[in-house]
């Protein structure tokens, strides 16, 4: 850094293109996100590539990106702080440029790169170093305290099915799986953004086609806890009605496991870095192995949840969870569900599906699943994970097939004896589709949106 504190990064041209700004370029979101080696990545949204710009300035740190040809989108919102950046503001440092300024809690060494999408781009600025931020507080002891220091939110990527020259399903009436799913999708990221402990990703936010595997790819790079793909089902039988949850099939884990250790750089990724030669193909196959059934085991119980949430909204095309060799729900190490949130092809589901009321209440028994499965088996370091001392109650369990009395016991912490005596059971037998009762320690679930 200069003695005038200044660093130039210099002058990128985003995708090697010329500039064009007879129409401006929109800047449509701004995504923070804090990942475990303590780096933050911003990723920026554009709805088309734009000249860029990017220096460092200290006392105080910040980081300046300036955007040629370019404006802020209708509707543009800063997100939260995260990571090293404690704040975000955008300015005019020129007539018909734009600036975003990151205010930084420490010194940084930004990198960037860009990914195209069709006519849009995304600038991605990786923020390596963090020196000087200050140190996390001690563990809060109160639920106020966990407000008020603000731990990691739960980042939930959802993914609107089908999309720009993909229109999925179509119904009687000429409505495109496409538009719905995008509807449900966006009333979904409102009401997860609403809760105090939950972030939204969207995956796609807009009428675009985007490859089924660079969809939980987008998922995996905004360090998603749950990646949630959203359709609406079709069937030749126009009477076929009901919401289904899936999470995927064994068939698929086995074949996205081989595609990702044919390729020895996603090896690595996946199991933390660890450098992996010819030697190591045994080793990694095991880590894989190991990353895939804890990820397939928490998809399975967060589905069960959801589905039984789903079961107050109306009918359900089927009683449990289904598995599938979806590739949308092949990430190794995000947990994923695919729900169909109904049937296009059925007159009355593609009204209902069109309805703002309706895709609310469906929203909202997602939501609820969701919160279900983290407020008692929340990752480490989350607001969830620091309230749960403090929740008590009750939560439902959705039976799946393989599932004994003594493992979902297991997998809730909690005695045999509790869940028999809260369910009036006479004996260890449960049956797939049966819903438990699941008797929590503590106090109350008071304090987390209806």
């Amino acid at each position: 850094m200069s003695r005038k504190g200044i660093a130039a990064i210099g002058f990128y041209t985003l995708l090697g293109l010329a500039a064009s700004f007879a129409q401006a370029a929109q800047l449509r979101g701004v995504t923070l996100v804090e990942s475990d080696d303590g780096a933050t990545r911003a990723v920026l949204d554009l709805s088309k590539p734009a000249d860029y710009k990017l220096f460092t300035l200290a006392n105080p740190d910040r980081l300046v990106l300036d955007l040629s040809g370019s404006a802020l989108a209708s509707g543009f919102r800063a997100p939260s702080p995260n990571g090293v950046v404690s704040g975000l503001r955008t300015g005019k440092p020129a007539e018909g440029d734009l600036r975003v300024v990151f205010d930084l809690a420490a010194t940084v060494q930004p990198r960037s790169r860009v990914e195209r999408e069709g006519d849009s781009a995304r600038l991605v600025v990786e923020l390596i170093g963090g020196q000087g931020a200050t140190a996390k507080a001690a563990p809060a002891r109160t639920i106020e305290d966990v407000i008020g220091r603000g731990e990691r939110k739960l980042i939930i990527a959802i993914d609107a099915g089908h999309g720009g020259k993909d229109p999925g399903a179509i119904g009687p009436t000429r409505k495109y799986e496409k538009d719905i799913t995008l509807a449900m999708a966006r009333e979904l990221a409102a009401q997860i953004d609403a809760d105090p402990g939950m972030q939204a990703f969207l995956v796609r936010d807009r009428d675009v086609f985007i490859p089924l595997h660079e969809r939980y790819q987008r998922a995996r790079e905004a360090q998603a806890d749950l990646f949630i793909s959203i359709h609406a089902d079709a069937a030749h039988n126009k009477a076929a009605a009901g919401a289904s949850v899936y999470v995927l099939s064994l068939r698929g884990a086995s074949s996205e496991a081989a595609r990702w250790l044919a390729d020895q750089e996603n090896a690595a990724d996946l199991v933390g870095g660890v450098e992996l030669d010819a030697r190591d193909k045994n080793l990694a196959a095991v880590l894989l192995d190991l990353s895939q059934n804890a990820t397939m085991r928490v998809s399975d119980d967060v589905a069960g949840e959801v589905l039984a949430a789903l079961k107050g909204v109306g009918k359900t095309h089927k009683h449990q969870i289904e598995r599938a060799n979806f590739v949308v729900l092949r990430s190794p190490d995000v947990p994923s569900m695919l729900v169909e949130t109904g049937f296009i092809t059925n007159p009355g589901e593609e009204t209902r599906l069109s309805d703002p009321a309706y895709r609310k209440r469906m929203a909202g028994a997602i939501v609820a699943g969701v919160r279900n499965y983290f407020s008692v088996q929340a990752p480490p370091g989350t607001w969830y994970a620091a309230r749960q001392g403090t929740l008590g109650g009750s939560r439902q369990h959705l039976v799946s097939r393989g599932e004994t009395l003594t493992l979902i016991a297991q997998r809730h912490g909690v005695p045999v004896n509790s869940i028999r005596a809260a369910n009036k059971l006479k004996d260890d037998t449960v049956r797939v589709g049966e819903r438990l009762t699941i008797p929590l320690a503590g106090g109350t679930m008071a304090g987390l949106p209806e």
